[in-house]
């Protein structure tokens, strides 16, 4: 499959919300139109976004949304739990460690590490702070799909360079500092300040 666009990946997501949601309403068939309203998008996009999985939906009919919503879920691999670690424990850390929408998504949290020894065997979310001086062993032995960074950005390419050194292949970062990581690993993040800024500019632009 050729590389698909961010931005068509975050609509899928978006469509997958509307598909869930009005699917435990007992809606039974949505169409490209009620999907591009919520999108923010043309019923055009719409159709071409799904058109690079296949072929969904029939003329004149719109989408079946029980099948519409299994097949996005399975394009965007949440038809399997993933095992997810978060590095560094505190205030962010420590919020996403105890969201329990996470694993509705199949995002399982099954690792924190922290660099602070007085928070070493603490838990959080129901689950043991370890040292960081295990994140490179445990890594390496595969307890792990992606990790979530949420350190200050001095430590933050230190602790990226450790982990993709060790095999780590898919990368959220919450760190305030731009990071490099191979070609062959996915790397996000999110920048808060990016994102307010965007906000700003749009309201003092209007």
């Amino acid at each position: 499959m050729k590389r698909i666009a961010d931005s068509t990946v975050r609509r899928l997501s978006i469509y997958l919300s509307f598909l869930e949601e009005i699917e435990g309403e007992g809606v039974l068939t949505t169409s490209s139109d009620d999907l591009a309203r919520l999108g923010g998008t043309t019923s055009a996009q719409v159709r071409k976004d799904l058109s690079f999985f296949g072929s969904f939906g029939k003329r004149g009919l719109g989408y079946s949304v029980p099948e519409l919503a299994a097949a996005v879920r399975e394009i965007l691999g949440l038809g399997k739990q993933w095992r997810v670690c978060i590095i560094g424990v505190g205030k962010i850390g420590a919020a996403l460690a105890r969201y329990a929408g996470f694993a509705d998504r199949g995002f399982n949290v099954t690792g924190l590490y922290d660099s602070d020894p007085a928070k070493i065997d603490h838990r959080s979310g129901g689950i043991a702070i370890q040292t960081t001086d295990d994140l490179d062993k445990d890594v390496r032995a595969g307890k792990y799909d992606i990790a979530v960074i949420t350190v200050p950005a001095e430590s933050a390419q230190p602790i990226v360079d450790r982990i993709v050194k060790a095999g780590m292949k898919a990368i959220l970062s919450f760190a305030p500092t731009q990071l490099t990581v191979p070609e062959d690993v996915e790397l996000r993040t999110v920048n808060m300040a990016m994102e307010l800024e965007a906000l700003t500019f749009a309201l003092t632009n209007r």
